[in-house]
């Protein structure tokens, strides 16, 4: 069980705020880290507020990413100092309150004694709980010079810089180093997460760092955050893919259109793959082609009437049947109940005649005859 404490640089009496943070701070930072910093900030002037990630993830409405996310932005800002054990948790957070002349110089940071430390910290327990997957909007920043010598000279960094340098078999671009600081610093990726995250995508032929950051951020919207998960996502990922492919009958890759159908199938309708297997083979007989929007429909139709498995489509499709049978009924009983329709040759009632009738019109033929 890690511990957070929190130090302050001066002494401000009050949950103040400073007109600089508020003037330059604030406007260019993400509201949800804005919230963040200004809770802690209420935290450290309350030694008796809970100040654990699980309750702040739980008052904010935000996960304990989220969190993490905002502190180290704010560390980035130089208004908080962070001490953190080898493990990476944090275990002391320092304010340094924005002042006139006092503003994003790493010369201007002042250093925090033991003494210091002791005099002023809250000390408060945070027990590492796992993070529920959550869609959140990751905010990227902008690392400037000096931020990047800063986090280039950790060890750890070093590392994956000459790991990813060896795996795009090329020299880093500034866009290389700017992705790489935002995965480890921002997102939160481990070391060892960042190395699979380029060894897969490589593996792929994908070496661009637009496309390496759209599969980094999926990940952090679906929770991956160990090697672990990443492994079995992307052995899901293919899995599915060359399912769905071929159900289609389909020996290529998806297109981008056609990814985001999937996608949409498996994380928005939270479908197995069976179901979805079910609708391609259907489309397939309905239109004797791989239509991904046409099995879209059935799925979305599905995802609406509640289908969590292959008995629920088996009841639909009774339900569907027993209503056809009754409407075909229906409609073959209004069929034979309605009136012949008069026209012309039979709008007259029509006259019965008799033998003796004949006879004597015969006669009477006869007669004319003669």
């Amino acid at each position: 069980m890690s511990k957070i404490s929190f130090f302050s640089t001066t002494d401000a009496g009050s949950t103040v705020i400073s007109n600089k943070f508020l003037d330059e701070y604030m406007p260019r930072a993400n509201g949800t880290f804005v919230k963040i910093y200004l809770y802690l900030l209420r935290c450290f002037q309350d030694p008796s507020l809970e100040t654990s990630l699980s309750y702040l993830a739980e008052k904010l409405d935000e996960t304990e990413k989220d969190i993490e996310r905002a502190i180290r932005y704010w560390e980035k800002e130089q208004l908080l100092i962070i001490t953190r054990a080898t493990n990476r948790q944090i275990t002391a957070i320092t304010f340094t309150f924005p002042s006139n002349d006092n503003l994003n110089t790493e010369e201007n940071l002042p250093s925090i004694t033991q003494e210091v430390m002791e005099q002023t910290a809250v000390t408060k327990a945070v027990a590492k709980e796992p993070d529920s997957p959550k869609t959140t909007t990751i905010h990227k920043p902008n690392y400037s010079e000096a931020q990047i010598k800063v986090l280039t000279e950790m060890e750890e960094v070093k590392w994956i810089m000459n790991t990813v340098e060896r795996l795009l078999e090329r020299l880093l671009k500034p866009t290389d180093v700017q992705l790489i600081l935002f995965l480890y610093e921002s997102v939160g990726f481990s070391a060892e997460l960042i190395f699979y995250l380029y060894e897969y995508c490589v593996s792929k032929n994908k070496r661009s760092a637009s496309y390496i950051e759209t599969v980094a951020i999926s990940w952090a919207e679906e929770g991956i955050d160990s090697v672990e998960k990443a492994e079995a996502a992307t052995l899901s990922y293919n899995n599915n893919y060359n399912s769905i492919n071929k159900a289609f009958g389909l020996n290529r890759a998806p297109g981008t259109i056609e990814k985001k159908f999937m996608h949409r199938w498996f994380h928005e309708f939270c479908f197995d793959i069976n179901i979805i297997e079910e609708a391609c083979n259907r489309t397939m007989l309905a239109t004797g082609k791989p239509d991904f929007k046409y099995a879209d429909k059935i799925l979305e139709n599905w995802y609406k009437k509640g289908v969590t498995c292959d008995a629920d489509i088996v009841k639909l499709d009774e339900a569907h049947a027993k209503q056809s049978a009754i409407s075909a009924a229906n409609k073959q009983a209004a069929t034979a109940k309605q009136p012949t329709a008069n026209n012309r040759f039979n709008a007259f009632p029509q006259r019965k005649y008799s033998e003796e009738d004949f006879l004597s019109m015969e006669q009477r033929l006869l007669n004319n005859r003669s």
